[in-house]
């Protein structure tokens, strides 16, 4: 028969006073760094990506660009395309053709009326023109 080992406890790390993200940044803010400034600013800042729509047509010198998607694969992907429209002009439009419409959102919960958020609600919701191959529809109404 053999003994059971004892299970050794970790001690809880030590929280952080408020306001400070870490308690090493505490330390620093109370000894070394005691005369700088503690969260002072917040910085806006950008990175850099690209964009490669999935068709472009100009005419009567509007831009329009449509993403074909089956479905997001992620919220950030889906918000990804919010920031691309901040980038346009007036003259330029970003349209979705959704293969179904009404394919759930990522991570989409349970409403209490049992319905998800989805494709084209999504869309309806931050004002991007949407068709659904489901409903059907042809190029001379995009």
């Amino acid at each position: 028969m053999t003994a059971k080992k004892r299970r050794v406890y970790r001690k809880p790390k030590p929280k952080p006073p408020k306001g400070y993200d870490s308690v090493f940044e505490h330390t620093l803010h109370k000894g070394v760094l005691k005369d700088w400034e503690f969260h002072p600013d917040k910085i806006h800042y950008h990175v850099p990506h690209k964009y490669e729509p999935d068709f472009k047509r100009v005419k009567d010198g509007k831009t329009t660009y449509i993403e074909v998607k089956g479905r997001f694969r992620t919220a950030a992907e889906a918000a990804k395309y919010i920031w691309i429209r901040e980038t346009f002009n007036s003259a330029e439009e970003l349209v979705f053709i959704f293969y179904k419409g009404d394919t759930p959102m990522p991570n989409a919960k349970r409403r209490k009326d049992g319905t998800k958020n989805t494709h084209s609600s999504w869309a309806k919701k931050n004002n991007f023109r949407y068709y659904c191959m489901k409903e059907g529809f042809d190029e001379q109404s995009i």
